[in-house]
């Protein structure tokens, strides 16, 4: 793989790893959101990832990766008991996010290593190339 082409292997890299980022503020802003009723109630949101396979190369390899998408989750939200809640519905039940908050912070702390990994390999990546340029420059 060439020099130029880890650019934008490590920039596909660094957009994924900003949508999960984001997606787990998202949930985190969200945990602790009221509904009265389960449709309402916010479901956690988790970024699906699929590689991005180089057309030119026979053999697949890949060279990169994109957010297919951002599913919701389905599992069901949180109901609790509480008839005096203003939102709460017809048998005294409140409806609550379905957000872990440890389990998105577990996965913001991933999210977080893996952005400032491929961070530090584009710096590298830069690093050697000004390096070689300046190989030249002795003669």
């Amino acid at each position: 793989m060439s020099d130029f082409r880890m650019f934008g292997t490590l920039g596909s890299a660094l957009a994924a790893q900003t949508v999960r980022l984001n997606t787990v503020a998202s949930n985190l802003a969200n945990a602790d959101q009221a509904a009265g009723s389960p449709e309402a109630a916010y479901r956690a949101r988790v970024p699906v990832f699929s590689a991005v396979l180089d057309q030119a190369q026979r053999d697949g390899s890949s060279v990169g990766v994109q957010v297919k998408e951002v599913a919701v989750s389905s599992e069901p939200p949180r109901a609790e008991y509480q008839p005096g809640h203003p939102l709460a519905d017809a048998q005294g039940y409140v409806y609550y996010s379905n957000v872990r908050p440890v389990e998105q912070m577990a996965d913001m702390i991933s999210a977080s290593r893996s952005y400032e990994g491929a961070a530090q390999a584009l710096g590298t990546v830069q690093d050697l190339i000004q390096r070689t340029l300046r190989l030249g420059e002795g003669s």
